[in-house]
């Protein structure tokens, strides 16, 4: 039997996002989203425990026999970080490890929407990585936070379980927390951040309505925070937001929402044309005044033609970015087909030749409404990222 290392060596080196190891059959990877046995003999009950434990510490194994399951980062030097879970299925110990890259790649090299740099140069307020799981969302996350790191003498606090992408300061001083390791919850991570001087936060996942609240709390007081959300779109991760809250504190958090909403980066892979790889399809929506109005009033079913329309406004509907994709040949028509939202606006918008977002202006905006703060200092520092992105006067 190889070992765990060895397993995981093998992993990386065919280019496959996940390891899975169950009894009763080979050692399994998700190679281009699809899982595909490895050319090895079937694991028994035995060998699939003695994988899992391998690299757990004293700790992690006493934890794990008390709760079931556990989460876990693993480091193997000069290859990758793994993400690692093991847990209990029909009373056998089974496990999975999803590959976390060594190097962080920058907004350009992960060709995210330019308007994500928009929202890491903004000064204070919430900012929604969302998706399905495995669509990215940490890639995505790592990516803006590196790419504030690069830029800005500023504090960064994450807390996360566990810690994924390790950044190194850089121009900021970055505080990475791991759940069970460096606190015990998310609850009380974010209710201490406040006395860390923080500038920049990133919340790992929103899980809760006491995260969800702290988090914008976080955001209402004057800091950059990030989250992640699994849902699949931007409008219904404003209706998850709301939805988590009671009826008689829904009205306020979407107050909270709509002052203190930067934007939303809605994400989903799709294989890549000829087999080599998957791309991401993007949704974005941007907190303009008007997006900023209909949460308020609660017609959030008007979001989604606002995005439509709006752009010039940096927003686009996951249909749009779908077309886009086949349109310029990264994806095949089918393949596209199967994320779709909007089967007719996306067959629609594939037949055109697809309308380039420049062109799908939203009547009765400035550009001005880009910007989601009335802050001045914020305005003045928002300046000029905005023209670099969207080549606008202000």
């Amino acid at each position: 039997m190889q070992s765990l290392t060895e397993l995981l060596t093998l992993t990386v080196r065919k280019g496959a996002s996940d390891l899975h190891l169950k009894a009763g059959s080979p050692p399994l990877i998700r190679l281009y989203g699809e899982l595909k046995p490895l050319d090895l003999p079937i694991l028994t009950s035995e060998d699939t425990r003695d994988l899992s434990f391998s690299r757990l510490t004293e700790e992690q194994s006493n934890r794990f026999k008390s709760d079931y399951e556990l989460d876990f980062a693993l480091d193997i030097p000069d290859l990758a970080r793994f993400r690692g879970n093991v847990y209990y299925q029909r009373g056998e110990t089974q496990s999975c490890f999803r590959v976390i890259p060594n190097k962080i790649k920058s907004i350009e090299e992960l060709n995210l929407p330019p308007v994500c740099k928009f929202f890491t140069d903004r000064p204070r307020g919430l900012v929604l990585v969302t998706g399905p799981a495995g669509s990215g969302k940490s890639t995505t996350q790592a990516a803006m936070i590196d790419y504030i790191n690069s830029s800005r003498p500023v504090h960064i606090v994450t807390i996360e379980d566990p810690i994924e992408f390790v950044h190194t300061d850089n121009k900021a001083l970055i505080n990475q927390r791991e759940l069970d390791r460096d606190t015990h919850s998310f609850t009380n991570a974010l209710r201490a951040v406040l006395r860390q001087d923080p500038d920049v936060i990133l919340v790992g996942e929103m899980r809760d309505l006491e995260t969800v609240s702290l988090a914008v709390t976080a955001a209402e007081t004057g800091h950059l925070v990030f989250g992640t959300l699994h849902t699949t779109d931007a409008v219904q991760t404003i209706d998850r937001i709301i939805d988590v809250f009671p009826q008689h504190q829904q009205q306020q958090i979407r107050m909270q929402i709509s002052v203190n909403l930067i934007g939303i980066v809605s994400q989903t892979l799709v294989k890549a044309k000829g087999g080599g790889g998957r791309v991401a399809a993007f949704e974005t929506l941007v907190g303009i005044p008007s997006v900023r109005t209909i949460i308020r009033e609660a017609k959030n079913y008007q979001l989604y033609s606002m995005i439509q329309t709006g752009a010039k406004q940096g927003m686009m509907t996951l249909d749009q970015s779908l077309a886009n994709l086949v349109n310029q040949g990264c994806v095949d028509f089918e393949d596209g087909l199967e994320k779709a939202q909007n089967i007719a606006e996306y067959k629609a918008l594939c037949s055109v030749g697809q309308q380039q977002p420049g062109d799908l202006a939203e009547p009765g905006h400035h550009p001005s409404d880009l910007h989601p703060s009335t802050d001045a200092d914020a305005r003045k520092q928002g300046t000029g990222s905005l023209k670099s992105i969207f080549g606008i006067k202000i």
